[in-house]
């Protein structure tokens, strides 16, 4: 079936999207913690499948796509919670959806690439040498060649269009935060936030791989020339790089998880939270600092296989 003109209401509505996400008060047995004030942006809470910054990203995406578009291509891995929220809203929808996933797991899907095949889409395995090309205009021009009738979002959902729905969660603040701390994967959840912050407020992303001014590239170029917000990126928390952890982090997020009913994988929302509890152990703030952490959903890295 051809998509048809949705409105962001209709949009939610077809989708379930429970939005606007709540801002919970967080009192953590940490060290230093009684000292600031720390609240969470709670988007894991906006749907089970397409929650967090998924939603976030793909929500422009989808009210934009041209009328009569009738498949959606996009890439990841194995485990990416992109690939895993936008099959399911493709399904949702009646679209015709392709997943591009790097590596070949033919033999043994995992149990993200299990649940999208079952969600109607078509998985095509390339090598880490073809997925490299996902950005290259040649190879694009050759997929939309072969899928006439498609539709291609970015690895991450990370383009402009996702920057409007990213900035929304500035939007929705009630209470204005002195810092919003958020993972940085692909780069657009963190120029999002950037782009609605105001010039008071700090932006700190964590970076979650191996990518010292990589990363800052990849949000700089994302970014409108009229961002004033203050902003960094820190590097020291990766715990190896993507979908890297150490048993350290592995406790940590379990320990959170139970001990807080916040639930927390390694490759994204663990490595926030780890960031956040080091900074704020050793006074890294200021007292009466008011942070907002960013949860931005996505639980695929915390399934095994």
């Amino acid at each position: 079936m051809s998509v048809p003109n949705l409105s962001p209401a209709v949009l939610q509505a077809r989708l379930k999207i429970e939005a606007p996400s709540p801002v919970e008060r967080f009192q953590p047995f940490w060290a230093g913690a009684e000292k600031v004030e720390i609240c969470i942006k709670r988007d894991d809470l906006l749907h089970p499948i397409i929650s967090g910054n998924k939603w976030r990203k793909l929500k422009y995406a989808l009210l934009s796509l041209p009328p009569g578009t009738r498949q959606i291509i996009s890439f990841g891995g194995g485990f990416s919670n992109h690939l895993h929220a936008l099959a399911y809203a493709c399904f949702k929808l009646d679209i015709a959806f392709t997943a591009i996933v790097r590596g070949d797991y033919s033999k043994k899907l995992t149990q993200t690439l299990e649940d999208i095949k079952k969600w109607g889409a078509r998985l095509r395995f390339v090598t880490r040498i073809e997925y490299q090309k996902k950005e290259d205009n040649t190879y694009l021009a050759a997929l939309l060649k072969e899928f006439s009738d498609a539709v291609i979002i970015p690895e991450g959902g990370s383009q402009l269009a996702a920057i409007q729905g990213v900035s929304e969660i500035v939007e929705e603040q009630q209470h204005q935060s002195d810092i919003i701390m958020a993972p940085v994967g692909s780069g657009a959840t963190l120029a999002g936030l950037i782009n609605s912050a105001s010039s008071s407020q700090q932006v700190i992303g964590v970076a979650t791989l191996k990518g010292e001014n990589y990363l800052e590239s990849l949000v700089e170029r994302l970014l409108p020339d009229s961002t004033h917000a203050d902003w960094k990126i820190l590097h020291n928390y990766h715990h190896g790089g993507y979908a890297k952890s150490s048993a350290e982090l592995r406790r940590f997020c379990a320990d959170t998880t139970s001990t807080y009913k916040i639930p927390l994988e390694p490759v994204y929302s663990g490595k926030l939270f780890f960031a956040a509890q080091q900074l704020i152990s050793s006074g890294y703030f200021a007292p009466g600092t008011r942070i907002m952490l960013l949860h931005t959903g996505g639980l695929q890295g915390a399934r095994t296989k």
